[in-house]
């Protein structure tokens, strides 16, 4: 069959555009031809909700699309994911299909074709955001063992000058530095006053200070 308006071969068949990537010419009466003009009827019926004609498209062109997405991603899984996206977007699509730009197989595979190309290019713009990020993510490289080092000897350190300060100063400056406590609520876990509270934790601030060097 025929679609109206569609140019006829011979004179003036030429004007026709064909789909980008459509399958060469197939010669009238050649099994190429029998072939396109089925998926032609499919297609038609499909735009017509036919399901029972869907299935027998599906059936027509699926490896077709496996095969041009294949060859263009190189990967059996993502060519199968492919295959479905196009074969699904046949189905909603199908009447937009224009015969008089080319053939349902060309224009089946012109979807397969570019549906892999996005695919492919989907996929390096999510490697290309993972290096940014994992480039964002890293830290400049450390001597590790040497860091460790100076972090305890600086920790040493500061346990050695908090054991110079009284046990009430050391009591209040743990509280307040190490448990994140307020000076009120230093007060209140201690039974004392804010201003005693105030002065023990001021003291023994001055006192580490003056212990870690930190005056000079």
């Amino acid at each position: 069959m025929t679609f109206p308006g569609r140019a006829p071969s011979g004179a003036g068949a030429s004007e026709a555009v064909p789909h980008e990537d459509a399958p060469p010419v197939a010669a009238p009466g050649s099994a190429r031809a029998e072939r396109a003009e089925r998926v032609d009827d499919l297609l038609t019926a499909v735009a017509r909700g036919d399901q029972v004609a869907f299935a027998a498209l599906y059936d027509e062109t699926a490896p077709m699309v496996h095969g041009t997405a294949l060859r263009v991603l190189h990967d059996p899984d993502q060519a199968a994911e492919v295959t479905q996206e196009v074969l699904l977007e046949v189905w909603r699509t199908a009447g937009r299909f224009d015969p008089e730009r080319g053939s349902a197989l060309a224009w089946v595979a012109t979807m397969a074709h570019r549906r892999a190309v996005d695919r492919v290019r989907a996929v390096q713009a999510q490697r290309d955001r993972d290096h940014r990020a994992s480039a964002r993510d890293y830290d400049r490289p450390f001597d590790e063992v040497a860091e460790t080092v100076v972090q305890r000897a600086e920790r040493d350190r500061v346990l050695n000058c908090l054991g110079s300060l009284s046990d009430l100063q050391r009591d209040a400056v743990t509280r307040a530095y190490y448990g994140g406590r307020t000076y009120r609520e230093v007060a209140e876990d201690v039974a004392a006053s804010l201003p005693t509270v105030k002065s023990r934790i001021r003291d023994g601030l001055l006192r580490l200070r003056t212990c870690l060097g930190m005056d000079r």
